[in-house]
């Protein structure tokens, strides 16, 4: 994986300037975790939770990463007071909010979980990689104001959008720092290949949380599958059993041939 960071613009609000400013501070406080709005359907929070869990499996045991599902990122202070002024009003658009479906971050403190992401308070730290799901009312948004923020203010290595209910939809971009966003060519197998993640994603067919579907998956280096914690432990589970399995046929076969023997002498 590459840990190199990535060149950023400068943010609204100078992380050096926090202390100075304790308002700031006062601020992120007051700051929602939460519009109250559900993602749209179960499989796009299905599909989030897949992604998300392979990758905590697969990075079990370090600390220099942080990877969230639909957390709200809050990028200036402009528009901190702008979500301030929505939710202060119940029938005024929430336009402001910005959440990722999915978003990584490297070399960061991975050790405790955060309920929102606010950049002045994470050294100014943006997204690495970020996926979006496709949906009806997301669809134009994803594809364009959310993608135009992530090239240009978040400056994001990598972006991703999905559709899991119509698996044609899988499109990767990836930053260059003169031109922007090019987009992704997909292998033979239509898998696309992640510089950041130092993963291959691609298309998997199968049944994750009781629903048959064709779902994005990651796989490592060598093309295996990423697997989540539950696979993981069904895996080992599946090992042990035939572990056991080995070792009371040997056992058994051991014993036939000490009764065998008993019996060759016997006979002499």
């Amino acid at each position: 994986m590459s840990s190199e960071r990535p060149v950023r613009t400068p943010i609204e609000v100078d992380p050096a300037l926090v202390a100075a400013h304790p308002e700031l501070a006062v601020l992120t406080l007051d700051l929602p975790d939460s519009d109250g709005e559900p993602m749209e359907n179960e499989r796009e929070q299905f599909q989030m939770l897949l992604l998300r869990d392979s990758l905590m499996q697969y990075w079990h045991g370090r600390q220099d990463f942080y990877v969230a599902g639909n957390m709200f990122v809050y990028y200036s202070t402009e528009q901190a007071h702008q979500i301030l002024a929505e939710m202060a009003e119940p029938t005024r658009p929430r336009r402001a909010f910005r959440g990722p479906d999915l978003f990584v971050i490297f070399n960061v403190d991975g050790s405790f979980r955060r309920q929102k992401w606010v950049v002045w308070d994470e050294e100014g730290r943006y997204p690495d990689v970020i996926f979006e799901f496709l949906s009806p009312s997301t669809r134009r948004v994803d594809q364009t104001t959310k993608k135009a923020l992530y090239e240009r203010t978040f400056k994001t290595r990598e972006y991703y959008w999905y559709d899991p209910f119509d698996p044609r939809e899988f499109q990767g971009w990836r930053l260059d720092p003169d031109t922007g966003y090019q987009a992704m060519t997909p292998d033979p197998r239509g898998w696309l290949w992640s510089p950041s993640l130092h993963l291959w994603i691609g298309r998997w067919e199968g049944t994750y949380l009781s629903d048959p579907a064709t779902w994005l998956r990651f796989y490592d280096p060598h093309s295996q599958l990423v697997l989540t914690s539950q696979e993981t432990a069904e895996a080992e589970r599946a090992r042990a059993e035939a572990a056991e399995q080995r070792a009371a046929a040997a056992e058994a076969e051991v014993a036939r041939l000490r009764a065998e023997l008993a019996r060759l002498q016997g006979e002499r």
